[in-house]
């Protein structure tokens, strides 16, 4: 879990495939005494460190984040916006954030509007319709909130000038990529008033294929 609230910019220092997968080394001494196996949200995509490296670390990225998210399209030399995975108990800054990126996205516009700017966003329309008007949004791993909705799927936040400095979304240019995670909440209350899935639900326990008030997805 995480909370939008980025503690650095790395750089990728390196890109090696591995089968399906991907090895990214990133650049990040601000992120000494990491360890393998700790979680870090790299443009807000949750990834597993496998190794560390002098003055960073070392990612692998298998096939369904390279397809979902923004980082099938690392090079050598892409900033990255870095949060390590927050400590239970600790202060939450921004918002709830699973680092589970729900699609990509597109910078449409970017203005300044004295001391800070606006940046407006093309956005799944999935996600769009879990998204409300002051709400939550995590664009790039930034927790973010809404300024404006325009149907059918645009979304404009407003950015100070310390996340401009401090996030790479100061890096990117109309028609840009960015990794999109929807608000939790919103996803979950979504997911619940969907007209089938309670029928679903149904029928699933009508067929004998589990037991009353037993998880469907559950395991052992």
């Amino acid at each position: 879990m995480f909370t939008g609230i980025i503690e650095d910019v790395g750089v990728v220092r390196a890109v090696r495939p591995v089968g399906s997968s991907r090895e990214i080394t990133l650049l990040a001494p601000a992120f000494e005494g990491l360890l393998p196996g700790d979680s870090i949200a790299v443009d807000g995509a949750c990834q597993t460190v496998v190794r560390t490296v002098e003055g960073g670390f070392v990612v692998e990225s298998i096939g369904t984040t390279l397809s979902r998210t923004t980082l099938g399209g690392y090079r050598e030399g892409t900033p990255a916006n870095l949060e390590r995975a927050m400590q239970l108990g600790g202060r939450l800054d921004g918002h709830l954030v699973q680092g589970h990126v729900d699609g990509v996205g597109e910078l449409l516009a970017v203005r300044e509007e004295g001391i800070y700017r606006l940046m407006d966003f093309r956005i799944p329309e999935a996600i769009f319709r879990q998204t409300i008007l002051h709400g939550s949004i995590t664009l790039n791993g930034v927790s973010l909130t809404v300024n404006a909705l325009t149907e059918p799927d645009r979304v404009q936040v407003g950015i100070i000038s310390f996340t401009w400095e401090h996030t790479n979304l100061s890096r990117l240019q109309p028609g840009s990529p960015v990794n999109v995670e929807g608000d939790l909440i919103g996803k979950y209350v979504g997911r619940l008033l969907e007209p089938n899935a309670s029928a679903a639900d149904a029928d699933a326990e009508a067929s004998g294929d589990t037991e009353p008030g037993e998880d469907p997805g559950a395991t052992n």
